[in-house]
């Protein structure tokens, strides 16, 4: 029902080393180490589901994000109209310990380095706990289960959690054919309604600009359009498109790009000026054409106009 979703806060942080000058790239670097691990598992998880046949009717969703209490976002999601099950996936390589007092996840790298992590059995029930209050507001009340999942075998688990199913890829359609199929069954109508709901519901991730994130002052973002061929940043504008000098390529649609990562690394709203410096020209007319091709919303008068774009755009579901 629903795929994974193109990650905004990897498209920031990939946009962002190539365009500040701070020591914080290396702590964005290692950021985006530890989300595309975390892609790469959730990814061998939906590869799995994706080829398994149930015998009975389910649905799956991927990177759902709902809010209920609070916001919540769920790995994995399979619906059958007798229960739900909930999938946490974890893919931290070396050996692994879940701690309850206090909770938390001790990884112990093959290098020696320990690293500490929120624990994953409280992602879990956390979630389990929203989505039960998600599906009552709706008046549906039937079974959730969870499990978390660790994406490869080759990760060992040192100590497991007291009662949390841990489960490896190729192990998740065995748990799921032996949860009970008991009780209330939806019926296909509520059961179909409730999919396009979920589906309604879902909120894409927005994260904040990484020099928000990270307190980087705009004066350290290296400014100018990106080449959409090559990735150097510097093209120039030339009437009616934009030149590389580097390879060059011509694209009209250059700016689109650059705008985006405007959003993403510096800041969630943008005038005249700031597109003017960012992109490298000067006349503010050729600014204001740009930024009306965007059909960004805006606000203020002409002069003092502020424009914002919806992120959600740029996002290939």
């Amino acid at each position: 029902m629903k795929e994974r979703s193109d990650s905004l806060t990897l498209q920031g942080l990939i946009a962002a080393q190539s365009r500040l000058k701070n020591p914080i790239v290396s702590t964005l670097a290692s950021k985006q180490s530890i989300i595309e691990a975390g892609i790469g598992g959730e990814q061998r998880v939906a590869e799995v589901l994706q080829r398994y046949t149930f015998s009975f009717k389910n649905n799956i969703f991927h990177d759902l994000s709902l809010s209920s209490d609070s916001y919540f976002q769920i790995d994995h999601l399979l619906k059958t109209p007798y229960y739900g099950v909930i999938l946490e996936t974890k893919n931290l390589a070396g050996s692994l310990e879940f701690r309850d007092n206090p909770p938390q996840l001790v990884q112990k790298r093959e290098d020696g380095k320990i690293k500490y992590y929120e624990s994953p059995v409280e992602q879990l029930e956390r979630n389990i706990e929203l989505m039960s209050a998600w599906l009552l507001q709706r008046n549906i009340d039937f079974p959730l289960y969870g499990a978390i999942v660790l994406a490869y075998p080759k990760q060992h688990v040192e100590i497991p959690p007291a009662s949390t199913k841990i489960l490896f890829p190729n192990m998740i359609p065995p748990f799921i054919k032996s949860l009970p199929q008991e009780g209330k069954r939806l019926e296909m109508s509520k059961f179909n309604w409730l999919s396009s709901e979920i589906l309604r519901c879902h909120q894409t991730y927005i994260p904040k600009p990484i020099c928000e994130s990270y307190q980087v002052p705009i004066s350290d973002v290296l400014p100018g359009v990106r080449c959409v061929a090559c990735g150097n940043i510097g093209m120039l504008k030339v009437p009616r498109t934009w030149h590389c000098p580097i390879c060059k390529v011509n694209n009209h649609l250059a700016h689109v790009q650059t705008l985006g990562e405007w959003f993403l690394v510096v800041k969630r709203s943008i005038t005249n000026r700031e597109c003017r410096e960012f992109l490298g020209i000067k006349d503010k007319f050729t600014a204001n054409r740009i930024l009306q091709s965007m059909n960004f919303k805006s606000q203020g008068t002409y002069r003092d106009r502020t424009y914002f774009m919806d992120l959600r755009t740029v996002i290939h579901n």
